[in-house]
């Protein structure tokens, strides 16, 4: 099974390159983001939690993101995941780690993308005219930057401990670092 991490800030590219992955892989897409606004468009008790969080640009308390993570892994028959947006703090990093350990699988590879945090706005403030969404606000993106900083950049060190960690330029155009991402996980011995 092919687990792979995409990790990087909000504004990234993490949404985009994550579809490209799913068609060329096969793989199906984990985005705790695209999970957490359908719960909330849809006003469930899970979508009024995370709306509270979501508004300040906060991060999802662990325990909410881990529940929706178990629920995905009871499909059959996948050929692995993309996982968009989660882990967001090492708490969930572990979490996923033992959930996998227990159905004996584990995540190949971790991919990186970095971009310039003026870049990151740029972008971010794009979406917000074309998508409208809320927490694409110059104040709210400012306070998911400085978090993503704070409290989920270390979630890159625990899998740098793993040696599972590649960091791809995410200033490249869509294509070129679409490339790199499959030319890494094409050649790295723990994704076959």
């Amino acid at each position: 099974m092919l687990n792979i991490l995409l990790f990087g800030p909000p504004g990234s590219g993490k949404g985009t390159q994550s579809k490209l992955l799913i068609q060329h892989y096969g793989l199906k897409h984990l985005s705790t983001g695209d999970i957490l606004r359908k719960e909330i468009a849809e006003q469930t008790p899970l979508g009024r939690i995370a709306q509270h969080y979501i508004d300040k640009g906060e991060l999802v308390p662990d325990e909410v993101v881990i529940s929706i993570i178990e629920e995905m892994f009871a499909e059959k028959n996948l050929k692995g995941f993309v996982f968009d947006g989660f882990p967001r703090t090492v708490a969930q990093a572990k979490a996923l780690d033992s959930m996998l350990i227990g159905i004996k699988k584990t995540i190949c590879i971790m991919i990186v993308l970095q971009v310039s945090e003026d870049e990151l706005i740029k972008r971010l403030l794009n979406r917000a005219k074309i998508e409208g969404r809320k927490d694409d606000e110059l104040s709210i993106i400012e306070n998911r930057i400085k978090v993503y900083q704070n409290q989920t950049a270390p979630v890159l060190d625990y899998y740098k401990a793993q040696g599972k960690v590649f960091i791809v330029n995410g200033m490249q155009p869509e294509e070129a670092v679409f490339k790199e991402i499959c030319y890494n996980i094409d050649n790295f011995s723990q994704c076959k």
